[in-house]
């Protein structure tokens, strides 16, 4: 008991006593009543350096020297610090944690004694009871305290998704990008557990059930976080609405830019069409995202506009994903041995509800795995929405009938406030996740960018070549900061320029570029851009001319896919 500390750990497990503020008016009357001084207590001589003392402390050591090598208790002399001055001296500090390291050495010594115990006496001795109530009713409440103190220390933080572990301990762990300081107590709580479960084997699934409840718990403070930041009003933002949906989650992740994301560059099988591959990737996801927005102007309570709040989200995701891997360590570890069953009585669990307690981890881990997805999949579809945001608003209610040396030929305003948004975005994200993470979030927005501006040409009311002029510098501005955030030409955005370059033409002349060049773009944008011209040059005929028109384009489309499949055709035929 001494050893165990037992006092201190049936305190440690004790909620404190309210303090009692009733009184009577007598102790009132006590409290304020006039006092006699009292004179601190002090010894007027002490002893303890005079040369009696210290002959006689001298003389009492050897005869107790003398005792014990005489007793045998003691081989090769007493050690003064253990008896010195008749005090209880102790060979390690006192303390709960202690019964790790006596456990089995006890429990093999219990065996021991009830193996020799006569046949009418009692089964279980008197120190396997003790053992037995000192883990169940001090030990195990203590270790759940200390672990519940630690995890609230971190977690009931004013905003425990900007709390970040220090560069010390990242170092220690190993990990490329910042962790959330909440994990990483939590995680380290969970080794603890570990640790115990193995040194107090015959106890292990309750300790298991306290892993599993801590994860619980913490699972719910990441929900709940994760809610504060992409919750407004009790509505989701656009992008956390998306990743919600199953089938647009199930779209995105089943794309082979989610697919590259997971695999290391250097482990993925080569294709020879593997740029043909991707922008086909590309093309079904900016496909998906318009097709579920169209035309719709989002407003600004719709999009996450604070990049911490995005950070927030990065650390999130990074400290999820980690958790979940740590997790799966544990379960290929010792955790997924079964208990050492020394006493069934100590055990008082059945091999079933173990198993259905890894089940419930198990469970827990995809969880925090699904948390971390789903970080990434908001992060992925908010910087697109951005550009939703932006863009849609540009082609809609912008002016591009301008005349030159007349009105301004500057860039956008929107378009410099999506390139500042995106910017941000990046140095955030740049810090916060992995690189292949990073890549993830921005590969592919110039495809989606690109798609945007050509589907826009539908919007505007009528177009100048000036106002084409600056189109195509918006484009540029746009391409040119996305090339320094991906390393990448970005040709997407060399598409749309060369879609709006194309309305330099006349209605006529573009139908003969078509001719000369081959078909570039769809049917429904060839249709969009005559649609533009006929409603922006003047002198290009009536309503009549222009089905004409539209009716050519579409014999020329039809013409050319028949050139097109012939030429295929013969290929295969020569092959």
């Amino acid at each position: 008991m001494e050893y165990l500390d037992v006092k201190n750990s049936r305190s440690a497990t004790e909620p404190s006593a309210q303090l009692s503020y009733a009184s009577t008016g007598s102790e009132f009357a006590a409290f304020f009543a006039k006092k006699k001084p009292q004179r601190a207590k002090q010894s007027l001589f002490k002893f303890e350096s005079s040369s009696h003392a210290i002959s006689m402390s001298a003389y009492l050591r050897e005869q107790r020297r003398e005792l014990y090598s005489k007793s045998g208790e003691l081989q090769g002399g007493a050690d003064d610090n253990l008896i010195e001055g008749g005090e209880m001296k102790f060979v390690c500090k006192p303390g709960a944690r202690n019964i790790t390291v006596i456990f089995q050495p006890l429990l093999r010594f219990i065996q021991e004694i009830e193996m020799n115990m006569g046949p009418g006496q009692a089964k279980q001795c008197q120190l396997r009871a003790f053992l037995t109530y000192y883990i169940n009713d001090l030990f195990l409440n203590q270790v759940r305290t200390e672990i519940n103190k630690e995890i609230e220390a971190v977690s009931k933080a004013a905003d425990p998704l900007k709390i970040l572990a220090n560069a010390d301990t990242m170092k220690v762990l190993g990990v490329q990008r910042p962790l959330l300081q909440s994990t990483v107590v939590v995680e380290k709580s969970i080794q603890d557990l570990m640790s115990l479960m193995q040194d107090l084997s015959a106890y292990s699934n309750q300790f298991l059930e306290m892993v599993c409840d801590k994860l619980k718990d913490y699972k719910e403070i990441c929900n709940t976080a994760y809610r504060g930041v992409v919750q407004c009003e009790e509505k989701l933002t656009i992008s956390a609405s998306w990743s919600k949906d199953e089938d647009i989650s199930r779209l995105l992740q089943s794309l082979p830019n989610w697919a590259n994301m997971a695999q290391p560059r250097q482990t993925r099988q080569k294709r020879e069409d593997e740029e043909d591959f991707t922008r086909a990737a590309f093309a079904k996801e900016s496909e998906v995202l318009t097709g579920n927005l169209g035309d719709k102007l989002i407003p600004q309570n719709e999009i996450l506009r604070d990049v911490s709040d995005l950070k927030a989200l990065a650390n999130l995701h990074e400290s999820m994903e980690w958790l979940a891997g740590r997790l799966k360590t544990f379960f290929s570890g010792p955790m997924s041995a079964s208990p050492c069953s020394v006493d069934s009585q100590v055990v008082g669990e059945s091999e079933r509800t173990r198993e259905q307690i890894l089940q419930t981890l198990s469970d827990l881990s995809r969880g925090f795995q699904d948390i971390a997805d789903r970080c990434l999949l908001v992060l992925h579809l908010e910087v697109r929405v951005h550009c939703f945001h932006y863009l849609i608003p540009l082609t809609k209610q912008g002016n591009y009938a301008i005349v030159a040396n007349v009105e301004s030929m500057d860039y956008d305003p929107l378009v410099v406030k999506l390139n500042k948004d995106i910017s941000a975005i990046e140095e955030a994200m740049g810090a916060a996740l992995q690189q292949h993470k990073f890549q993830y979030i921005f590969e592919g927005l110039g495809h989606l960018i690109s798609c945007i501006l050509i589907n826009g040409a539908q919007y505007f009311k009528r177009i100048s070549e000036s106002g084409i002029k600056k189109m195509c510098r918006n484009i540029f501005v746009l391409q040119q900061n996305l090339t320094n955030i991906t390393m990448s030409r970005e040709a997407d955005l060399d598409f749309a320029r060369q879609y709006y370059e194309m309305l330099y033409n006349t209605a006529d002349e573009l139908l003969n570029l078509v001719v000369d060049q081959g078909v570039r773009y769809t049917e429904l944008e060839y249709i969009n851009a005559l649609s533009l011209l006929h409603r922006s040059q003047t002198g290009v005929g009536d309503l009549s001319t222009q089905n004409i028109r539209l009716q050519r384009l579409k014999e020329i489309i039809c013409e050319q896919a028949a050139i097109k499949q012939a030429t295929k055709d013969k290929k295969i035929t020569t092959v």
